[in-house]
Order: structure tokens, then sequence, then C-alpha cells
């Protein structure tokens, strides 16, 4: 068999796996793996190959499995550290005053530095659809969430059933037929959240998204004040939708992830986004149900000045994807730098698992297997940070979050 690159690092993050010190990457002709591990065992394997020695760190493509691009041209504009409901006012304050046009330059600045950060497939939640020729033109992987929301039932159905139209009124700017999305994008309708979206709608859209065939995406116990709403109809929730939406809801009063049971979210197939709020016992249905988690570390530092529980998690055995949320709650849209995030705080988790989060994680989470590892038959795209303080480090995946800011390249006969 011919190959077309065996790349020899000194510090190789498989992704899926604990990393390997001085490992080998073999590669075909399609940049798929064919083989990795030891460099001893796997280059005499394959003389007279072509071998790239690489001084530093090689990992997979990052996958940023939670993005609102949309909201990019935000950057530094919605103030956190008060809470949501403080928060979100502020950021729809702004995004009035935005025009189309600083939306549509933002959004593709936002899908150029997802490239220079080394992203290969993103989740990204959309209202308007706005950043997905960005992204198929970009050559960016991964899901589409058409997000609806709204108290009143009729009027919310209503938005699910025009979805399709939103979709046929693009595609012939991304040049596609029907319902179809450009490049290698999937779509899916999404729910916003338990409490902005009647419950009748939640089912719906969660219905309409498996009829598909596809995952979806749902923000769950995000912040406090979204529990004290549904369980016992308080809190700064509770009248802030009544004065937005003008309509008073049912609240159901119930335990949050009993509610979120009731209607079909506890589910493999359905992305559930921060659970900074979630609970040790809450956790574990979620692991008991298969349902991926997606974290956004630092824009729950932003907005409510907290850290999902990382420990509860690794405990109820969750191996959570990463996200960075917008720039109107994080300052960058760099998946590895939510890493460094939740390494900051929780120092006794290993780096390389951090790492996985921001590779494999993300992969697994929006059903990508061929994305976000080092695996036979995986094609993730291969990343580089290069230099001496990368080659000598004693742990190349502690190097890479503690440098964030040295340059990423992509090597590109592996991609």
């Amino acid at each position: 068999m011919d190959f077309a690159l065996v790349i020899h690092a000194d510090h190789l993050l498989r992704g899926d796996e604990a990393p390997v010190r001085d490992g080998a990457l073999v590669l075909d002709g399609d940049a798929r793996v064919v083989e990795v591990g030891p460099a001893v065992d796997v280059v005499p394997r394959h003389a007279g190959a072509t071998v790239e020695r690489v001084r530093g760190v090689v990992f997979p493509g990052l996958v940023n499995a939670h993005t609102h691009l949309e909201l990019s041209a935000l950057r530094g504009q919605v103030p956190g550290g008060h809470g949501f409901v403080a928060w979100v006012e502020r950021l729809i304050g702004a995004r009035t005053e935005l025009l189309d046009e600083d939306t549509e330059a933002a959004i593709a600045a936002g899908v150029d530095a997802l490239l220079a950060a080394g992203t290969v497939a993103v989740g990204e939640v959309t209202n308007g659809l706005g950043a997905v020729g960005a992204l198929a033109r970009a050559g960016l992987q991964g899901c589409v969430f058409h997000e609806v929301f709204g108290l009143d039932r009729d009027a919310v159905l209503r938005r699910l059933a025009g979805l399709a139209d939103d979709v046929r009124a693009r595609a012939a700017l991304w040049g596609t037929d029907g319902g179809a999305l450009p490049g290698g994008l999937a779509y899916a309708p999404a729910p916003h959240t338990l409490y902005t979206t009647h419950p009748d709608a939640v089912r719906a859209i969660l219905a309409s998204a498996r009829e598909r065939g596809a995952r979806t995406s749902l923000h769950l116990a995000e912040h406090a004040s979204e529990r004290s709403a549904i369980e016992r109809g308080e809190g700064p929730v509770v009248p802030w939708l009544r004065e937005r939406a003008r309509v008073t809801r049912a609240w159901p009063c119930a335990p949050l992830f009993d509610h979120a049971q009731d209607l079909g979210a506890l589910s493999p197939d359905v992305l559930l986004v921060h659970l900074a709020d979630a609970r040790p016992h809450e956790l574990d249905r979620v692991r008991a149900a298969g349902s991926p988690v997606v974290l956004c570390p630092r824009s729950n530092l932003h907005i409510d000045v907290r850290l999902p529980p990382l420990v509860a998690m690794r405990e109820a055995g969750l191996e959570p994807a990463l996200g960075t949320d917008s720039l109107a709650s994080s300052p960058s849209l760099d998946v590895l730098a939510e890493a460094k995030a939740l390494r900051d705080r929780f120092s006794s988790v290993p780096a390389w698992e951090l790492v996985r989060m921001a590779t494999w994680g993300g992969a697994r989470a929006l059903g990508l297997p061929g994305l976000g590892r080092f695996a036979p038959g995986a094609r993730p795209g291969v990343f580089a940070v290069e230099g001496d303080a990368a080659a000598s480090a004693p742990d190349g995946a502690a190097y890479l979050l503690s440098n964030l800011g040295a340059p990423r390249r992509r090597i590109r006969g592996a991609s």
C-alpha cells in the first residue's frame, strides 16, 4: 500500500486516547489515518514513505460544538456578571442596533478565527441561517441547529412549519437544491430552552429533528433562574418573560430534569448545552440517557460567574464536548481556550482529557466519527504547534493549553 505521509512528532495527541510521546501518524493518499502509535514501532514499518518530522505537538482538528456566529458583531458589547436576565436584556438591546453589513462582516471574521484556531467542525445555533454560507465556503463541517422559541403555542408551531421555507429561500444563495445545506453541514430544528419554548413546541421540534434522523440541541440548566422558573414559577425569569413575551405561561412546577425527560429531551440525539446548574443525581440521569453534553465554561463565567461541575460530571461518567458559545459572552472562538479555562480551575483533570473535549468529545457529540481523533479510517485534519519549547515540554497537552497564542499550523499533506 502507498502512503502519502508519515508524521513523526515529539508529542502526538490522539484525541480519543492518551497522548504518545515521540509518536508517529501514518496517512494514506486521502489523508485518512492508517496507523498511529510510538514512532519506534510505526516508522520502521513504512520504510520509503515520506516522513515529516515535527518538533512539537501534533493534534487533530478542533471541534467547536456550540457556536452562535450570528452574534459575532456583539463581541465585547454585552457586559456580564449580573446573571442571565441582565445579560440577555443587554444583548437584545445591543442586537437591535446592528446593521446587516456589520453582522455579515463579523460572521466572516468569526469563520476566519475558527480556521486560524484549527477548527474543522462546529455545532452552529442559528436564528436566521446567516452563517451557513460562510461556514460552507470555509469547508467547515458540522451541524446547523435552527433555533425556535416562543410561548404562544400556535405561533411557535407555525414558526416550526415555516423553517423549511427559510431554508429553501436561501438555497439559491448556497447553490443547493430544496432543503439541503451546502458542504458538510447537517441541519435540524432546535428548541432554545425549556422556559422560552412552549412544551408542545419542544415536543414537535424534537419530533421533527428525529424524522430527519438528525441530532438537535437544547440549552439546559445554564443558570439557577432557569430552575427556579421551571420548578417553582419563581425568580427573575418569570417577570422578564411575562414582560417580553406578553404571554403568561403555566409553569411546570416539576423538577427540571423530570420536565426535560417528559418532553423527550434526555436522549442520545439531543445535545445538552451548559449544565452549569446541574446536580450530581441529574448528571447520573444524563449519563443513563446517553445524552451528549456540551460545556461553554467561559460563557458561564462571563454571564453568571460560575463554571460547570466538571468533577461531578467525571464522577458520573460523562465525557463532555466543548463550545465557545457566542462572542457576546466569550472572548474568542478558540475551543482550546475553553479547555484552558477548565484547566485553570480543575487542575487535577489531566490536560489531555481537556484536549479530548475540544476534539473527539465534540466530534462524538455532533455525530462525526471521522473527526476529532487519530484512529484508523478517520480523516480529522492534522495540526501542529512547533518550536523548541513545545518539543521539550514534558506534557504536550499541557503545553498546548498553556500556550494558546502559539501559531497553529495545518499540515497540508494531511488535510
